[in-house]
């Protein structure tokens, strides 16, 4: 008997009652805690936290994350009770390697102890800052050195001053007599008590006074400095990332260690702050260079192997500068901090160390200089991940390769190569 089929056509009609547990359940979306933030610069920075979906907030305690001004750490670290969770842009005694004669007393005392320590060979790598004295407390000194070497520029900073302010060259004694009578000694008797209190006295401002580099790598005439940026989550122990992308900050004058052009501060300092002011300033292009082209061209001058040593000692500078203050500097886990160091290279590819900022400027010349620094913050919130997102610290975030942690460096560099943050 044969069997009939079924038509294709026909179908059995849905069942018009449903069970009520049939019907799958929304999945319910947690709500993202909203960040509060508090902010001393309203420049990149502001716009990128805000940009993150992050709360303004204008309380000293009530914040999740802070990128305070070096004021507000001096001020209000101590006083303030931060909780777990809490994040701020600075280390408590972050000076330590940020102030220029402080900075040199670090590096001086590691290399004496490598020594002591019969280190030779790591104390042979403290040779990245020139010959350097702390004025008034180390006049003496310096004049013996002076001596020494008759007719040599000599660089006068102040210790605690930004953006070039104060600088100026010299190469005779009598030049900074201006500086040394412009301020009246503080006068002590003999028994180490101070004179009338009822009279003014003031002491003579501090410098530092170095052993100028009279022999910079020279691009079409012209001196240049880098501004690198460090970033450093931990002191103990010491853990810190580099950023891939940098920029070489350029004089827009002519190069000259003639005597009558030592006092022309548009030659000698490459700061933007000097610059901008300059007759020759142009606000379209500015004075920057990106570092990733600034490589491609010492490459195709010096060859491969000579520049990627060259960006192997810079990152060995910012490594041995940091160990060099880990032991003084106070670690606390809510802090981290974004450094920036500006570096001179001389003409035989040797870096030297000019300063480090604790707060490097983030306020931008023009859309390329925006764009850099834009990804830089953002690549570093990423790191410093208020939102919870890593599961873990990566060799490479964004922009920023780890160059130290665990008490081992990494034996290559990528400064000056491709940045993926900048497809962004």
């Amino acid at each position: 008997m044969a069997t009939k089929e079924k038509d294709p056509k026909k179908t059995t009609a849905p069942s018009t009652t449903t069970s009520k547990t049939s019907i799958p359940k929304p999945i319910e979306q947690k709500e993202l805690p909203v960040i509060k933030f508090k902010s001393f610069l309203h420049n990149t920075i502001y716009d990128v936290v805000r940009s993150r979906g992050w709360k303004e907030t204008d309380s000293d305690s009530d914040f999740d994350f802070i990128w305070a001004d070096k004021e507000w750490i001096r001020e209000c670290m101590d006083v303030v009770h931060l909780k777990e969770h809490q994040r701020v842009n600075h280390f408590r005694n972050f000076y330590e390697l940020t102030r220029k004669d402080l900075l040199i007393k670090n590096l001086k005392r590691t290399r004496k102890q490598l020594e002591r320590d019969d280190r030779l060979a790591e104390a042979s790598h403290y040779d990245f800052f020139p010959t350097t004295y702390n004025l008034p407390a180390e006049y003496s000194l310096f004049i013996e050195e002076f001596k020494k070497l008759p007719g040599a520029f000599w660089i006068m900073k102040p210790i605690a001053k930004s953006q070039g302010k104060g600088i100026f060259l010299f190469n005779k004694v009598a030049q900074i007599q201006d500086w040394k009578n412009s301020y009246r000694w503080k006068i002590t008797s003999a028994t180490g008590s101070t004179v009338d209190p009822s009279e003014k006295v003031e002491k003579a401002e501090q410098y530092i006074v170095q052993k100028y580099v009279e022999n910079p790598y020279l691009i079409g005439g012209k001196k240049f400095d880098l501004r690198i940026y460090a970033l450093v989550l931990s002191y103990s122990p010491l853990v810190v990332y580099l950023y891939r992308t940098a920029f070489a900050r350029f004089s827009h004058h002519r190069f000259s260690m003639q005597a009558k052009d030592m006092s022309n501060t548009y030659i000698h300092v490459t700061n933007v702050a000097v610059q901008k002011t300059s007759e020759n300033y142009n606000p379209q292009s500015g004075c920057k260079w990106d570092i990733r082209n600034l490589k491609m061209f010492l490459t195709s001058r010096h060859g491969t192997e000579a520049i990627d040593q060259l960006m192997m000692d810079i990152q060995g500078i910012i490594v041995n500068s940091l160990l060099a203050v880990q032991k003084v500097m106070i670690q606390d886990k809510h802090c981290f901090e974004l450094y920036g160091y500006d570096i001179l290279i001389d003409d035989t590819l040797k870096p030297w160390v000019l300063e480090v900022n604790s707060s490097p400027s983030l306020t931008a010349e023009n859309p390329l200089d925006y764009q850099l620094k834009w990804v830089l913050l953002h690549d570093t919130l990423n790191i410093i991940d208020m939102e919870h997102k890593l599961e873990k610290l990566e060799d490479h975030m964004g922009g920023f390769d780890l160059i130290h942690s665990a008490g081992k460096s990494t034996p290559v560099s990528y400064l000056g190569c491709f940045n993926p943050s900048l497809r962004r």
